[in-house]
């Protein structure tokens, strides 16, 4: 369990709204256990748009995530990359040894290594490398937040619709029962209004509140109850072993 480590918990995702749409039931769930909410995009969303320029999304969609992650107490993040540019090099894994060194989560939630895009994917790569070694000394001249901060847990969240690129849906090893915080996660979501225009046009999705709402059901079918969120804790040498998330909230 987690009784002797900070109670911290960092959602580190691609873009604007996919915290919202993956983890902010689960995120919602450790606030209200009197956790500390980070949420960080690798980008800010430049090409998130059907017709503005890249500086004015990004300031739209900056100001969107403030005012989702604000819901919650929650503090918003993010690295400023590009769009579809996302990319596992130096200077990006800096950025995010500075922000994890500034936080020092004992819970970090990303991306799927295998999902949908590959800014997807990368950030998934980003944020488990910053999550093994940020506490190094010699990482980063960054300042740490905790001198003896540990390997966080680490969850990756569902691929879009639960399914890998080559469409096959993914085996999760943890369901959190949402039902009690979907109303507060679809407002947080709703708080992104920039992005219903550019997911009709680009993805053929109109009500992406409806769709989350449906996959959240999917999700829980799996353990029966109207709502869930699902993820696969990543086990690797040096990571905790236990299913902290299954202690605290039960699956």
């Amino acid at each position: 369990m987690t009784s002797t480590r900070p109670k911290i918990a960092l959602a580190m995702l691609a873009h604007p709204d996919d915290a919202e749409i993956l983890c902010a039931g689960t995120l919602i769930k450790l606030a209200d256990a009197g956790w500390e909410i980070h949420i960080a995009t690798a980008t800010a969303g430049d090409c998130g748009t059907t017709s503005r320029p890249a500086v004015q999304i990004s300031n739209i969609r900056r100001a969107e995530a403030r005012a989702s992650a604000a819901l919650i107490g929650a503090t918003y993040h993010c690295l400023e990359c590009r769009d579809g540019f996302i990319c596992y090099d130096p200077p990006t894994l800096a950025c995010a040894h500075t922000l994890m060194r500034s936080i020092c989560p004992t819970i970090l939630f990303t991306h799927a290594p295998r999902d949908y895009m590959v800014d997807h994917e990368e950030t998934s790569r980003i944020a488990r490398s910053a999550s093994f070694a940020f506490g190094c000394r010699n990482i980063s001249p960054s300042p740490i937040r905790i001198p003896d901060a540990a390997v966080p847990w680490l969850y990756y969240c569902d691929p879009i619709e639960g399914r890998d690129p080559l469409g096959q849906l993914v085996t999760p090893t943890t369901v959190i029962d949402i039902t009690a915080e979907q109303t507060r996660k679809l407002k947080m979501l709703a708080c992104h209004e920039s992005q219903r225009e550019w997911l009709r046009v680009h993805h053929g999705i109109d009500e992406y509140l409806e769709a989350t709402r449906r996959h959240d059901a999917l999700r829980g079918s799996l353990i029966g109850v109207a709502a869930a969120e699902a993820f696969v804790q990543h086990r690797g040498h040096g990571y905790p072993q236990n299913d902290v998330l299954a202690e605290m909230f039960g699956t």
